[in-house]
C-alpha cells in the first residue's frame, strides 16, 4: 500500500506484507470455493520456495499443490456425506490423499465415493470440539502451551512445554482435563508468544511503539492481528504518514483486527515475496486441510513455507488464551504479527504468535481469515 501522491506503482517497491485490493473481488460467502483447476497451482517462484523449505523437487511441489487443491474440495463433500458422523480429516503429503475420520454409524460408502480414505473412530468432530471447549474453561498454567481436537489421534491433544510436565499446576490441569475429555499429552519446544515488535524504521505499519505486518486487503482497509492495536488507535505506514484507524480488534480470546484506510492510499491484490519469491496473487480463501503446505509473509523474517499441523487450537499466551487458531510448522519472528498465510493462491489467515525463530526452528499459529471476514462482515479483495 502506497499513497497516491507517490505515484510509484511497482509492487516490488512496496515494503509491506499484504494482500491488497483488486478490481475483481470475491465476497466472503464465496470463501469455500476452491481455485479453478485449470489455473496453474502456483507461480514458479512460490514453487521454488516450497522446494527450499519443504525439501521438494519442482515436480513434487507442483503435484503436491494440485493434490491439496483436490483434497480441499473432497473434504467439503466428505463432510457433507458423513453428516453428524464426521470426525475430522487430514491430508497425507506422501500419498496425496485425504483421510476422513467417521464414527461407526456413518455411511462409509458415501464418504468413500467422494474420493476420501475412511478411518473409523470413537468420537465425532462435534464430540471432540465439545471436549476441547470444556478444557477451554479450565485455568491453564504457563507450562501448558496449547490444546486442540486431533481427529487422527481421536482425542484432545494437550501440549506441555518441555521441562514442565512434572510441575504441580501442570499435573493438576492435566488431571482435570482428563476428567472432561479423552486427552493425549505431547511435549512442545517453548511457551508460545505473540509476534509484535518494538518500533523499527522502514517496516510495514505501526501503532504506538508496536510494529506489525499487514495481512489481507478487504473493502475499505485490511485485516491483521488483534494484539497489534485497540479500536480507535491510529495506524502509520513505513514512512511515518497516517494510514488509517483500527475499527475492530479482539485479543485475547481471538486475535484479529481490521483497519480502515484513509484517502490517499490504495490497495493491490498481492502477498509480498520480499525478493525471495515474486509477489503472490490471492484468488480466494478456501481453507487448506491439515497436512497441506502453507507459506507465510512477514515484515521481520519475510517469506517462509511449511505445513498445516492442526486446526481450532487453543493457545495459552501470557496475556490469555486465544481460541480457534491454526498451527503450522512455519517459522516467524517478532514483527511478523498480522502477516499473511497463503496456500497456493488461497488466503488462509493472519499471523498470531509462535515459538522459536527462522534461524533454527519453530512453530507459528494464524487466525483463519474467513473467521475475520465473517466477524466484521468484510469482503476479501482478490485478483
Amino acid at each position: 500500500m502506497r499513497r497516491t501522491t507517490a505515484l510509484r506503482s511497482a509492487l516490488s517497491a512496496l515494503p509491506l506484507v499484504v494482500t491488497w485490493a483488486a478490481a475483481d473481488t470475491l465476497p466472503a460467502s464465496a470463501a469455500e470455493t476452491p481455485a479453478h483447476t485449470a489455473r496453474p497451482p502456483a507461480s514458479a517462484s512460490l514453487l521454488s520456495a516450497m522446494r527450499h523449505d519443504l525439501g521438494l523437487t519442482g515436480a513434487q511441489a507442483e503435484a503436491r499443490l494440485a493434490a491439496e487443491r483436490t483434497a480441499a474440495a473432497v473434504e467439503h463433500e466428505a463432510k457433507r456425506a458423513a453428516g453428524p458422523a464426521y470426525g475430522g480429516s487430514w491430508f497425507d503429503p506422501a500419498s496425496g490423499t485425504l483421510t476422513v475420520a467417521v464414527t461407526r454409524d456413518a455411511d462409509t460408502a458415501a464418504v468413500r465415493a467422494t474420493g476420501a480414505t475412511v478411518r473409523l473412530v470413537a468420537h465425532s468432530a462435534r464430540q471432540l470440539d465439545a471436549a476441547r471447549a470444556r478444557i477451554d474453561k479450565l485455568p491453564a498454567p504457563a507450562g501448558i502451551a496449547s490444546w486442540y481436537a486431533d481427529p487422527e489421534a481421536d482425542a484432545v491433544v494437550v501440549n506441555v512445554v518441555r521441562g514442565h510436565r512434572d510441575d504441580d499446576d501442570v499435573r493438576s490441569f492435566l488431571s482435570r482435563a482428563r476428567g472432561t475429555a479423552p486427552v493425549l499429552v505431547r511435549t512442545t519446544g517453548r511457551t508460545p508468544s505473540t509476534l509484535a515488535a518494538g518500533h523499527v524504521g522502514g517496516d510495514p505499519y505501526y501503532t504506538g511503539d508496536v510494529r506489525c505486518s499487514i495481512g489481507f486487503s478487504v473493502y475499505g482497509g485490511f485485516v491483521s492481528a488483534g494484539h497489534c492495536g485497540q479500536p480507535g488507535a491510529a495506524v502509520y505506514g513505513w514512512d511515518g504518514s497516517y494510514v488509517g484507524t483500527f475499527q475492530g480488534s479482539s485479543f485475547p480470546d481471538n486475535d484479529y483486527s481490521w483497519v480502515s484506510v484513509g484517502s490517499g492510499w490504495w490497495t493491490v491484490p498481492v502477498v509480498l515475496g520480499w525478493g525471495t519469491v515474486s509477489d503472490q496473487l490471492v484468488r480466494g480463501s478456501a481453507e487448506a486441510p491439515v497436512g497441506a503446505s502453507v507459506c507465510r509473509s512477514g515484515s521481520a523474517s519475510h517469506w517462509h513455507c511449511g505445513t498445516v499441523l492442526a486446526r481450532n487450537e487453543t493457545v495459552n499466551y501470557s496475556q490469555g488464551a486465544v481460541h480457534q487458531l491454526t498451527r503450522t510448522s512455519v517459522c516467524a519472528e517478532p514483527g511478523d504479527s498480522g502477516g499473511s498465510f497463503i496456500s497456493g493462491d488461497q488466503a488462509q489467515g493472519v499471523t498470531s504468535g509462535g515459538w522459536g525463530n527462522c534461524g533454527s526452528c519453530g512453530e507459528t499459529w494464524y487466525q483463519p481469515v474467513n473467521e475475520i471476514l465473517g466477524r466484521y462482515g468484510l469482503t476479501l479483495h482478490t485478483a
